[in-house]
């Protein structure tokens, strides 16, 4: 368990059902947040984003799934009649209890005004509890850079952008030192412009006692079940096997073509800054054998992104800053929603092509996926399909919001190696070099 001291991040999704006769007011309401299609204005008065210091990224978004007649196109039998929901997604430092009780002070006359559009919300509702008994925890859940703080990003930052701007100013004079006395000189830059109040280097706060405690039990307890269950699930592998083939021979694949209006609409809202939303719903395939699979591999996934993908990387792509696998109406959809950096194409093939397996692994127990073999061969490496079916399966989010926009993930993690260097009085020769090429 790492023992650096950090505050973790917490999570929330805020799920409820749309009252029909409210829908065009809810819409024209998320709209109004906006400065434009896919570009929020942080100070809006409904939900003011920058007043909340410690919020990382934010969306709202109504789950209205464009797909939900391909289980009765692939299985027979009557399309289910689900509901729209709206769906409030946040990530942020600290504690959901506190996140939930700031929101209820700083924006609790708008966030009534847009959970009253909901079923179960009435006029005088405790917004805070009412948000807790509404909320659906994530399957698996992923941060970039466990422990990160929104006023970290911002220091470090700063910082960096401060450093770069004395050395191109002193450009002949560093020219002159060596690796050593470029740090030296740096670093007594940098503990002068905190005396003088125009930076800041804030240690990280105590890592809460009751989160070290749970991670600690987490990290334990998973594998010792898989290691108590292993004689189980051994006896179980080969019937698995043969009830895994039998299915995948048979579901059909839908991966048509996106329409281009649905494409246009989608397009509308990407790009505007180096980071970009991406939300995604769909059935899982009918029958307990697909919905317990997809829950024990969602299960097990958490705990690698909870105690081995903590520090930039998702497996081989850094290009993630957060993410989310959620179930929803009785585990018989699943939402996906992430934050990456760069175009939807690039990140696609970022997956296809480092962890084409994962992707199967996840997405081949939904409804109409290209055809896969023993769950995580074939499936996405047919990229056309692969990516019909992803963007077919990909919701408009109405409202998203970042706090620092501008900056991926790569420069996030460059920051913080730059202000891990300058901290330290001395470097060794070889970490000095990696050090300075930071700039």
């Amino acid at each position: 368990m790492d023992r650096v001291p950090m505050m973790p991040q917490s999570n929330l999704l805020v799920a409820a059902p749309l009252r029909a006769e409210r829908e065009a007011e809810l819409r024209a309401l998320l709209a109004s947040m906006n400065e434009a299609p896919g570009r929020v204005n942080p100070a809006n008065d409904i939900l003011p984003f920058e007043q909340f210091a410690q919020l990382h990224v934010a969306r709202l978004v109504i789950l209205e799934d464009q797909t939900v007649s391909d289980l009765h196109l692939a299985y027979g039998g009557s399309a289910p009649n689900y509901p729209l929901i709206l769906a409030f997604l946040a990530d942020f430092d600290g504690s959901a209890d506190a996140f939930r009780a700031d929101l209820a002070v700083r924006a609790g006359k708008g966030l009534e005004r847009i959970f009253s559009c909901c079923h179960g919300f009435t006029a005088g509702t405790d917004i805070a509890q009412w948000m807790k008994k509404h909320e659906t925890p994530p399957a698996t859940n992923y941060i970039n850079w466990l422990g990160r703080t929104v006023s970290q990003v911002r220091e470090e930052d700063a910082l960096r952008l401060a450093l770069e701007d004395h050395l191109q100013s002193h450009a002949s004079l560093f020219a002159a030192m060596g690796l050593k006395e470029t740090h030296a000189a740096l670093r007594e830059f940098m503990l002068g412009e905190i005396r003088a109040g125009r930076l800041a280097v804030t240690p990280q706060p105590p890592t809460p006692l009751g989160w070290r405690l749970h991670n600690l039990l987490h990290l334990v307890g998973v594998p010792l079940l898989l290691l108590l269950l292993a004689p189980l699930l051994i006896l179980y592998l080969p019937i698995f096997a043969i009830q895994l083939r039998s299915r995948e021979k048979t579901d059909p694949e839908i991966a048509p073509r996106v329409k281009a209006s649905y494409a246009e609409e989608l397009a509308t809202i990407e790009d505007y800054d180096v980071t970009n939303q991406f939300t995604a719903m769909g059935s899982l395939k009918p029958g307990l054998f697909r919905r317990w699979t997809l829950a024990f591999l969602l299960w097990a996934l958490n705990w690698t992104t909870r105690h081995i993908y903590t520090r930039g990387q998702l497996a081989r792509v850094g290009t993630i800053h957060f993410a989310r696998w959620v179930f929803i109406n009785g585990r018989r959809r699943l939402l996906f929603a992430s934050n990456y950096d760069g175009a939807l194409e690039t990140y696609m093939d970022d997956f296809i092509n480092k962890v084409g397996w994962g992707l199967n692994l996840v997405f081949s127990n939904g409804v109409g996926y290209p055809s896969s073999r023993w769950l995580i061969l074939d499936g996405a490496k047919d990229e056309q399909k692969f990516k019909n079916f992803l963007r077919r399966h990909e919701l408009p989010t109405q409202v998203w919001y970042k706090a620092y926009p501008g900056l991926t993930a790569f420069d996030l993690k460059r920051n913080t190696l730059i202000r891990e260097g300058i901290e330290k009085s001395s470097l060794p020769d070889a970490d000095l070099r990696q050090w300075v090429a930071l700039f």
